[in-house]
């Protein structure tokens, strides 16, 4: 590193899964990797919880051999204020439209090239959603999303919104006031609350935007 260069923020670890050899692969990956750091690999998601604290994000396999649901695992997780990438091998439909309504970052598969799982393990432990095709397959087929009924003008707003314009960006665009928007925004947030899609962050309003159709899903 020459002079002047900024350190890469360490981003901590903790992984979730109980096959010795799934953690012994991602532990060796992440060791290649200067910027990552694995603080614990565990069978269950209660051997992590005292690390919690001191980590920037759990990989989580989404089927453990503990009885443990994923719903009960991932609400554990996120009553921890942890955030959660799903790591799977799994090709369960219902395992991955559960995952995602819990609120995962993003729907990871196994068997991805190395450079792919990478990049979404750093991307997620900074809090980016990660949009993979595997996440959006499990919206698109998702029968139990309820609709919150946004008015016309709440989708336009929604759609700028969440796809990363500045609210200042959306006034100009949608020819409104930058509080009118914010109204909106509040607004959507409560009808999303109100059928049972809560939507707390901007990453949650991007995927509510990409469930209803709103913004377009990823592409393979």
């Amino acid at each position: 590193m020459t002079a002047g260069e900024v350190q890469p923020r360490v981003l901590r670890l903790a992984h979730v899964d109980d096959h010795e050899t799934v953690q012994v692969g991602l532990a060796s990956l992440i060791s290649t990797v200067g910027n990552l750091q694995l603080v614990v690999s565990a069978r269950t998601v209660a051997e992590v919880l005292p690390h919690l604290p001191h980590v920037d994000l759990v990989v989580l396999d989404l089927r453990l051999s503990d009885g443990s649901s994923i719903a009960d695992n991932l609400a554990t997780l996120h009553a921890h204020e942890a955030r959660v990438l799903a790591f799977t091998g799994a090709d369960n439909p219902a395992d991955l439209r559960a995952a995602s309504r819990a609120g995962v970052l993003g729907i990871l598969r196994k068997s991805e090239p190395r450079e792919i799982v990478i990049d979404a393990i750093q991307r997620a432990a900074t809090g980016e959603s990660i949009a993979t095709t595997e996440w959006a397959a499990a919206l698109d087929s998702d029968p139990h999303l309820a609709s919150a009924g946004l008015s016309p003008k709440e989708r336009e707003v929604l759609g700028l919104y969440a796809a990363g314009d500045k609210s200042t960006t959306v006034a100009t665009r949608a020819g409104l006031s930058t509080g009118t928007v914010a109204e909106y925004v509040r607004r959507i947030r409560s009808k999303y609350a109100v059928a049972g899609r809560p939507a707390h962050t901007k990453i949650d309003l991007y995927k509510r935007a990409v469930e209803d159709g709103i913004l377009p899903a990823p592409e393979s």
